[in-house]
């Protein structure tokens, strides 16, 4: 009797699942697993977590305040692969500096090549829209406090180190940048040298000197935020605005040569 009650709810199952797919209705869900979370991030080293860990489990970003700078900074972190399932496994990281008016909250700025790699973990730290990776002379101005090297070297290092498997060391660390970031490698590889191996520059804004007033020049046109003019309505989202307007003379001192103030420029071009 048991057994003919039970082959009759089998059919009945069976014809309510027919009449389901006949009519077009959607059949009940199956349970899916659960996706790999980024790994959990904590506080430290004057960094103070904002909002939730966005991302996937191995291209996530997390925002931080600092008292260094001014505002909300976003920094992508890139994980291999296997790093949820090889526990033990600790990986060397690329600290990869994004180029002026870039963000790396902008999920373009994970280059194929970076995620590509799965032999290290890659940090892209936000280094403002004309940071330019140096603490600024002159805090005292309308973009508010700008230890942009002091957030990274004292502060997003030993985060990384802190909250993720990292190989520390200089000999598993390594520095890369565009443009604007292709600088600040150089720049941090010169004045840290017992952090960083291997050094890269890709387009770097790499020479300072008066005797390539162009790039000094271009310094200059961030700090002065003369393109907004050709902003048209876009505001902040055009890549041309870098925000409030400063004095030429915020970062490294007056550009002008005339002013004899080339030494303090010199002191921070790698070149």
């Amino acid at each position: 009797m048991r057994r003919a009650a039970d082959a009759m709810a089998a059919a009945v199952a069976a014809v309510a699942v027919a009449v389901l797919v006949l009519v077009g209705l959607p059949l009940p869900a199956a349970h899916a697993a659960e996706a790999p979370a980024p790994p959990p991030m904590h506080d430290g080293f004057g960094l103070t977590l904002t909002g939730p860990v966005t991302g996937t489990a191995t291209n996530f970003v997390v925002t931080v305040t600092t008292p260094q700078v001014a505002g909300e900074h976003r920094i992508r972190i890139l994980l291999p692969r296997d790093y949820t399932t090889e526990t033990t496994r600790r990986y060397p990281v690329l600290y990869f500096l994004h180029g002026a008016s870039d963000d790396p909250g902008n999920p373009n700025l994970a280059y194929p090549a970076l995620t590509a790699a799965q032999s290290m973990i890659t940090v892209i730290p936000d280094g403002g829209r004309r940071g330019w990776y140096a603490d600024w002379r002159d805090q005292d101005t309308a973009a508010g406090a700008q230890n942009w090297e002091t957030f990274h070297i004292s502060q997003v290092i030993p985060f990384i180190d802190a909250n993720l498997r990292t190989l520390t060391g200089k000999q598993h660390r390594a520095v890369a940048g565009l443009s604007m970031g292709g600088f600040g490698a150089l720049h941090y590889a010169q004045r840290h040298p017992g952090l960083f191996s291997q050094v890269a520059s890709l387009s770097g804004a790499t020479d300072l000197s008066a005797n390539h007033l162009v790039m000094r020049g271009a310094v200059v046109a961030t700090l002065t935020n003369v393109g907004t003019a050709l902003c048209g309505s876009s505001g902040p989202n055009c890549s041309l605005d870098f925000g409030p307007t400063v004095s030429s003379d915020a970062i490294f001192g007056s550009p002008y040569p005339i002013l004899n103030a080339d030494r303090l420029w010199n002191e921070a071009d790698p070149s």
